[in-house]
């Protein structure tokens, strides 16, 4: 059931065109036409993409009872393949090439017979593929949310995500931009008209006398999603040195804590990954010796609390992904699609909340203020108290 059941998992993209209506028909016929089984393609040769109903791996039925929830639709993006195991597809050739040598015992296939071969296989490929065997089926969950004009995809592969992407803005004509943590920056800059410094920010360098390097950053000028890993490094640093609340731009507040897991990597590649699990893994000695070192956050278990309502869950620094999900409403109300319009505004609850926490790092890292935040936030990291804290909590 994707979104609307258990724990999830998603990676969020901005809707910057749409030229469709409210949903309604007009969109259930969308999905009818393109859903998964319609076409005949070859799936040795290519996988198939189609959409679901979204209630099961094979459910294909659409409806408006079931698929438009408010100002929310959900459904489900399927991709079907055919992936025969390596070893068997050689041991067919092998089974070719000793038919075609039957004649000739010993000797070496020449690259002619060799080319007859593999067409023999390729073909038999395709004929397994036909029967549906070795076929492998692999459904993302939807939430296309009309409210804050948002596409929720319920899995973390870029490549599978891209594929379902690529599939929306075909059937539906939608564009869209991935929100990723540099594009959540740049939302912030034009909102705050503070563009310019957005445009001259570098990477930062938190220990002395070292240039700044991030080896998983590409260095191309309009991309800024390094500052994902400064984000929570600089979470960290204000939640273990001052208050665990932080007032928020709409004037609420959020108190939060790191939880579960914390991995780390070197900027420059020389000291490798780490990765930590406890209960509260910043508290642990070697979860400072590593920021000491000079590694970054790049993925963090969170636990946020706003307006009442807790969020736990996995937060990859760079794209933002969100992981393990806990939605903590279900069962709360008198009907089952009461339940579940309250679990798809707690989704956007959540992403709003790790956007207004992001804002708020944002405000102080685009701008003057930067340069006396980094400082402190590199004198603790070189003072003793972020060790001697943190054989204290363990």
């Amino acid at each position: 059931m994707g979104f609307l059941s258990g724990s999830v998992t998603f990676e969020r993209f901005r809707i910057v065109k749409d030229p469709t209506s409210e949903f309604g028909d007009e969109h259930l016929e969308i999905l009818k036409q393109h859903r998964i089984g319609k076409s005949d393609a070859n799936l040795s040769e290519q996988p198939s993409i189609g959409f679901t109903g979204g209630a099961h791996l094979l459910d294909t039925s659409f409806d408006a009872g079931k698929n438009i929830l408010g100002d929310a639709m959900h459904f489900g993006i399927r991709i079907d393949s055919c992936s025969i195991p390596g070893p068997i597809k050689r041991a067919w050739m092998q089974i070719e090439l000793a038919g075609i040598l039957a004649d000739n015992l010993g000797s070496r296939p020449t690259k002619t017979q060799r080319q007859a071969a593999k067409e023999a296989v390729d073909e038999r490929c395709a004929a397994e593929a036909q029967k549906g065997n070795f076929k492998r089926m692999g459904e993302t969950s939807v939430l296309w949310d009309a409210d804050t004009e948002t596409v929720f995809l319920g899995g973390s592969s870029e490549k599978t995500n891209d594929a379902c992407i690529d599939l929306l803005e075909r059937a539906f004509g939608l564009e869209f931009s991935r929100v990723a943590s540099g594009k959540l920056a740049l939302e912030y800059a034009e909102e705050a008209g503070v563009n310019a410094e957005m445009f001259s920010i570098q990477p930062t360098a938190f220990l002395p006398d070292e240039i700044a390097e991030v080896t998983w950053w590409n260095g191309m000028t309009d991309n800024y999603d390094y500052l994902g890993n400064e984000f929570l490094l600089w979470l960290w640093w204000k939640w273990q040195t001052g208050s665990d609340t932080i007032s928020l731009g709409d004037e609420s507040e959020v108190t939060g804590m790191f939880a579960r897991t914390l991995s780390l990597d070197c900027p420059k590649g020389e000291f490798g990954k780490e990765s930590i699990s406890s209960e509260s893994p910043v508290a642990l000695p070697e979860a400072a010796m590593a920021v000491r070192m000079g590694k970054l956050p790049r993925k963090a278990g969170l636990t946020l609390i706003r307006n009442d309502e807790q969020y736990d869950f996995n937060l990859q620094a760079e794209t933002f992904v969100i992981g393990s999900a806990k939605i903590s409403r279900p069962g709360d109300s008198s009907t089952e699609m009461q339940d579940t319009l309250d679990r798809i505004e707690s989704v956007r609850r959540m992403a709003e909340t790790i956007d207004l926490l992001f804002e708020v790092f944002c405000e102080q890292r685009i701008g003057n203020a930067w340069s006396r935040e980094s400082k402190q936030l590199s004198q603790w990291l070189l003072s003793d108290k972020a060790i001697r804290k943190s054989k204290t909590a363990a």
